[in-house]
């Protein structure tokens, strides 16, 4: 089908962008909304096509698997053109790199589909993997490991920056051939191309951010195991201790019962043990303090690669929620203006305290569309559940009962949803002010964030103070000062509203 498929030059025209990623066993399709610095994904498929199965090292790919590949990047030349996709872009990693005819599927792929494809090297998939993951982890620290079918991609990162990369034969597909003859043989497979890895241990006492599909799984099984709260795997966080324990079990399951563990991937089971068997010897060269599951890798790193370098300097986190509470809030909703007049309440706090509360003030009016009667758990469930991006489990959790607890009272949320698991009392605590902070203000605005010009809200010791202008005294009744009342007794305050005469411009000299 040539000439099906226009890729646009990129430009500053809005629009849908889309990343294909034609891997060692699947190819995915990725759009998102926009070429942002947080950007959601509108559409994901993938079909598994097995380039790399059975591939050795300078062999062909298989006619079946090609067969299958052209058949589904028709479909995604197809499906993002009626998306109006304005930018796609093509990568290829170990399987099409190692191939004896990759360079003539990738011919075939530009003649018959009008598909533009690079061919990574393996030194380039280690630098885009790195940068999805710090597009969303923007504090990364330790190394990065992308498990694919065909290679690993490890990268050690720090301060924002990637340092040393390396691409090892090691992916499930190699793997699960080097493990036909026995689980040792296996083992010896990883060990022998690891050590040809001499700055793993630099990351000693830091971080291992797991990145692929093998081992997301792992995290979907530990999180059936322990009963977490929430299936997102986005920076699910383990110990390594606990781990190790894990991936030393997993890697010694047998098919039949992986089988029957709930919510596992069928396409995924005979690789899984494989990938435990791999993190277990990882977690040990490392000797990294906990492990990080991640789902951005090569395709958001893709993104972020041509991004501007002012907008890589953006929080993620901020970005994502100022666009979310844009579209689901009303026109009068303002987050900075929001979270600007209730900062006083809270004093001094920690960065990273701030910044939750500014995302709050951000996502506050998201559920002011909803049924009254389920507002508080609407939003808190949306949010919890939100792709986002730059904060940990805790923080989503503290975000999402915050919001909610704008709208009402959240015990019974708290105890339904076990978020004891994931927040201790005090964090509770501090979410809960800081969402009864935003109901005083939508109580008192009426919704009309503008309307806080006019007041501020003001703590000295143990007193709150609400002041307004005296002509402002409409604006408070019953209501707002139940609001009032409600925040003071969280913060263990008195509470006063305070109205004050404005000044009165000076008349001209004559």
């Amino acid at each position: 089908m040539p000439g099906l498929l226009t890729i646009k030059k990129a430009g500053k025209r809005k629009g849908p962008v889309a990343i294909i990623d034609i891997g060692s066993n699947s190819i995915r399709l990725v759009v998102y909304d926009g070429a942002k610095r947080a950007p959601l994904p509108v559409f994901n498929e993938k079909v598994i096509c097995g380039l790399g199965r059975n591939l050795d090292d300078s062999g062909p790919m298989s006619q079946e698997s090609i067969e299958l590949a052209v058949h589904c990047l028709h479909r995604y030349v197809a499906l993002t053109e009626s998306m109006g996709v304005r930018r796609v872009q093509a990568v290829a990693t170990a399987a099409v790199r190692d191939a004896s005819n990759g360079e003539a599927f990738v011919d075939r792929l530009k003649h018959e589909c009008g598909l533009d494809v690079k061919v990574l090297s393996g030194g380039r998939e280690a630098a885009l993997s790195g940068y999805g993951v710090l597009s969303a982890i923007p504090d990364a620290a330790g190394v990065i490991g992308d498990l694919g079918g065909g290679s690993v991609e490890l990268v050690r990162v720090g301060e924002g920056r990637l340092h040393q990369r390396a691409t090892l034969p090691i992916g499930a597909l190699r793997g699960l051939r080097a493990g036909k003859v026995g689980e040792e043989a296996s083992d010896r497979f990883i060990d022998t191309h690891l050590k040809q890895t001499g700055w793993l241990n630099e990351a000693k006492g830091q971080s291992f951010y797991a990145v692929g599909g093998a081992w997301r799984s792992l995290a979907r099984i530990h999180m059936d195991q322990v009963r977490y709260p929430i299936h997102v795997i986005h920076q699910y966080a383990l110990g390594a201790p606990e781990a190790l324990d894990f991936a030393r079990f997993v890697g010694n399951l047998s098919r039949m019962t992986l089988e029957g563990v709930q919510g596992l991937n069928r396409q995924r089971i005979e690789s899984v043990p494989y990938a435990a068997r791999l993190l277990e010897r990882l977690i040990g060269e490392t000797e990294v303090k906990r492990i990080v599951f991640c789902a951005y890798g090569l395709r958001e790193g893709c993104l972020y690669d041509r991004l501007s370098r002012k907008r890589k300097s953006e929080d993620p986190f901020l970005a994502m929620t100022r666009e979310v509470g844009g579209r689901a809030g009303r026109a009068t909703s303002d987050g900075k203006m929001l979270a600007d007049w209730i900062a006083p309440v809270f004093g001094t706090e920690v960065a990273a305290t701030q910044r939750l509360r500014h995302a709050a003030a951000n996502l506050a009016d998201i559920g002011w569309s909803e049924h009254p009667d389920y507002r508080a758990e609407q939003v808190f469930l949306r949010i919890l559940r939100m792709p986002l991006v730059g904060v940990d489990h805790e923080e989503r959790a503290m975000l999402a009962l915050a919001v909610a607890s704008r709208h009402a009272a959240v015990d019974k949320i708290v105890r339904r949803w076990r978020i004891d698991q994931l927040l201790p009392g005090n964090r509770v605590a501090q979410a809960r002010s800081v969402g009864l902070a935003m109901r005083l203000a939508y109580t008192l605005t009426g919704g009309a964030i503008g309307l806080l010009e006019t007041s501020r809200l003001v703590r000295d010791g143990d007193r709150l103070l609400l002041i307004l202008p005296s002509h402002a005294d409409i604006l408070v009744g019953d209501v707002v000062e139940r609001r009032f009342r409600a925040l003071a007794k969280s913060l263990h305050c008195e509470y006063e509203v305070v109205f004050v005469e404005e000044a009165r411009p000076q008349a001209a000299a004559g």
